[in-house]
């Protein structure tokens, strides 16, 4: 038990560690080849942040345990919007841009839908895999074509991801780039091993662990930029990190694994995870247009009600458990 224990702990501050330098190689890399900040800020780094979810997700299903990959997927969304986004507005209120109506929810919620879609049938197939990849290139395409469109509104951003394009080489840019997809991948194996461990030695679901542990700890990055962004006085970017995190997680993280194999997943997921996933999506919408005032924020009440939800989920998980082991 305390093998799996440390193995977890290990994996996930090596796995948080790679996906910080395998994203600052790919950045640096891309920059030298001329690729524009804003692409890179759009892809690079927006993949970065999910990094964690998309590589443990692809190497559970290969070890033969789909659930903790999905389990990784939904439970990273429900923790970026319940507890991140609670935490953040409860210590400072987010302010919401309007321009997020325009394009970040609409596209957030259509990447719900597909995924919704896709786990419904409780099977992932090579044909879900492509329509979930598919529809995340056209959400990157789109989201380029509003940063063409409306550079001023996306200045912030664009100044944020320049600051993470570090001055580097070639050279070090492929050595990071290298040495941050070999960490990534052994931390990925390593905590799987532990928390499949874990739910052995529970005797618990993969998808329970995945919904808790292995989601908690590889949506750690995108506590880390909620928590800089406050540090900053950009409370708003915190936003912006968790609808990209998201639409991530339900296009990639759950795309990719299905591109490499056919896998069933538990009915738990569909029944209850899936629908705390939609709920969550559509009460931050609501939360962030309503009242209709300008200018509209996701205020210190709000943020209690999302960090609520976020404990009641993770009550209702562990008396599920409890029950179920009585």
């Amino acid at each position: 038990m305390l093998s799996f224990l440390g193995a977890i702990i290990v994996g996930l501050a090596l796995l948080i560690w790679s996906a910080d330098k395998f994203v600052e190689g790919a950045a640096a890399m891309a920059r030298l080849l001329g690729v524009s900040i804003m692409i890179i800020g759009i892809t690079i780094v927006g993949f970065g942040t999910s990094a964690p979810e998309i590589v443990v997700s692809i190497i559970a299903v290969l070890d033969d345990t789909p659930d903790l990959a999905i389990g990784n997927a939904l439970g990273s969304n429900i923790a970026n919007i319940g507890l991140i986004l609670g935490v953040t507005a409860i210590l400072v209120p987010i302010p919401v841009a309007s321009r997020l109506f325009k394009t970040e929810y609409p596209l957030l919620l259509l990447a719900t839908a597909v995924m919704a879609w896709s786990l419904y049938d409780l099977s992932l197939d090579i044909v879900d895999g492509f329509a979930l990849l598919g529809l995340l290139i056209l959400c990157l395409m789109q989201l380029i074509r509003e940063h063409r469109r409306h550079p001023a509104e996306y200045a912030r951003e664009m100044h944020e991801s320049e600051e993470m394009v570090h001055e580097m080489k070639m050279p070090a840019a492929i050595g990071w780039l290298t040495l941050g997809l070999l960490v990534l991948v052994g931390s990925s194996k390593l905590l799987v091993w532990g928390a499949s461990g874990i739910a052995s030695s529970l005797g618990v679901s993969d998808l329970v662990i995945g919904l808790t542990i292995v989601a908690l700890g590889t949506s750690l990055p995108e506590l880390a930029a909620s928590i800089t962004s406050l540090k900053k006085g950009t409370p708003d970017l915190a936003i912006g990190n968790v609808i990209g995190s998201n639409l991530f997680n339900s296009l990639a993280v759950i795309g990719l694994p299905a591109l490499l194999t056919n896998f069933s997943i538990d009915e738990s997921a569909r029944s209850r995870d899936l629908v705390v996933v939609v709920a969550l999506t559509l009460l931050l919408l609501l939360l962030s247009r309503f009242p209709g005032a300008m200018p509209r924020r996701i205020t210190r009440m709000k943020g209690i009600l999302l960090f609520a939800c976020f404990v009641i989920y993770q009550l209702y998980l562990y008396y599920g458990v409890t029950l179920a082991k009585a």
